[in-house]
């Protein structure tokens, strides 16, 4: 019962519901279809040189500038939000969101990460 109990609770405090994403007047937030186009099989670079890796299946790792790596599997919840759980025990939820031209990656604090165009080929 202690179990059930718990699981319960901490599905209610899970990050994704409590968020409250800092949402500035021009995002759009990407619904779950578009957030899966934009993910699956795909590495999203970023402007400090981190890359996250999202593969299809659900694993996932993100790359820092030093090279260094985390890895983890993602899931996306059905408001489009993507929710990491990291080998090493941690878990976080992120959003992406449409702001102009560029596509921006939210997390739960508040912090805004734009996401390279893609290079052209």
């Amino acid at each position: 019962m202690r179990t059930l109990i718990g699981l319960f609770f901490g599905l209610v405090a899970f990050p994704a519901v409590a968020a409250d994403w800092a949402l500035n007047e021009t995002d759009r937030i990407l619904d779950r279809h578009e957030v899966d186009a934009l993910t699956a099989g795909q590495t999203l670079v970023f402007y400090d040189d981190g890359q996250s890796k999202y593969s299809v299946g659900g694993a996932y790792s993100y790359t820092y500038a030093s090279g260094e790596s985390a890895f983890g599997r993602y899931e996306i919840e059905e408001d489009g939000t993507v929710c990491i759980s990291y080998r090493n025990g941690f878990s976080r939820c992120d959003r992406y969101v449409q702001s102009g031209e560029r596509i921006i990656l939210l997390t739960e604090k508040g912090l805004r990460f734009p996401v390279r165009p893609a290079a052209k080929k």
